[in-house]
């Protein structure tokens, strides 16, 4: 299997088991189509992307991913105080989960800023407060600690884990349908059903570990975003990632995997001259 069709794949386990989960239970038919749509949209991101980056066009897509976590700050909608969507006419997107993703396998490859750029969107997190995106950050810092071996990302990892609990205690709001606590909820009445939907999540982590192409410290830090994002599903009530309703994660993850194979070229050795 080629690196983008593996990419795809590791979007797609998950998202397509969601869609199913959504039919299944019936949720209405244009949250099967707005996710569909999205992973259209991811699918297409990868298979265009392009196989380098130079160093120019990362920091342009970092300084757009920063913009996007600070942009509800400025635009709203906010809901009883709380600001963390970007408004695209009939639909909100999670500013976080869009923008987080692509930081994280970006960043991952500017190890001397790293830390600042990853404390610039953790304080976007702290103000909307937003305790997903607070963890998402916390996690990837701490698979970048694990790929550099570097003491400034356990730090980070620590000072985000801390701003998450702050955020959590003013940033909840009442939970959605098909879109928050997903396999909480579902494990309630069937058990089987929110296993298979945890299992295709753990699925997509090992995937964007082990598998996918792209250097070991943007895989490590992207897994983490998951893993951060899936653990605020569960535990509080926030967007269930990839599995739930809404396109964020799906086009947040989507571009970020589309980026993954740009990583990580200073390790590959360049062909010798024919």
């Amino acid at each position: 299997m080629s690196g983008r069709a593996l990419a795809v794949t590791t979007l797609a386990i998950p998202v397509l088991a969601g869609i199913a989960y959504l039919a299944a239970f019936g949720a209405p038919a244009r949250y099967m189509a707005i996710n569909a749509g999205a992973l259209a949209l991811a699918a297409a991101a990868i298979a265009l992307a392009p196989r380098r980056l130079c160093r120019t066009g990362r920091w342009v897509l970092i300084a757009a991913a920063l913009a996007a976590c600070f942009a509800p700050l400025l635009t709203g909608p906010a809901i009883a105080g709380v600001a963390r969507w970007l408004p695209l006419g009939p639909v909100s997107l999670h500013a976080g989960m869009v923008a987080v993703p692509v930081l994280a396998v970006l960043v991952a490859e500017e190890d001397a800023n790293a830390p600042a750029l990853l404390s610039l969107a953790l304080l976007a997190a702290l103000l909307q407060p937003d305790m997903a995106t607070g963890a998402a950050l916390m996690l990837a810092g701490v698979g970048l600690c694990d790929a550099r071996r570097d003491w400034r990302y356990g730090v980070f990892a620590i000072v985000a884990f801390v701003a998450s609990l702050v955020a959590a205690m003013s940033g909840e709001l009442p939970a959605q349908p098909f879109v928050e606590h997903v396999i909480a909820l579902l494990a309630r009445s069937h058990p089987i059903a929110a296993l298979g939907l945890l299992a295709t999540l753990l699925a997509s982590f090992c995937l964007m570990v082990g598998a996918v192409p792209g250097s070991a410290a943007s895989r490590k830090a992207l897994a983490g975003c998951l893993v951060g994002f899936s653990f605020a599903g569960l535990v509080s009530n926030y967007p269930s990632a990839l599995i739930g309703y809404g396109a964020a994660p799906i086009l947040g993850f989507g571009l970020a995997l589309a980026l993954l194979p740009t990583t990580g070229r200073e390790t590959i050795p360049e062909p010798p001259p024919s």
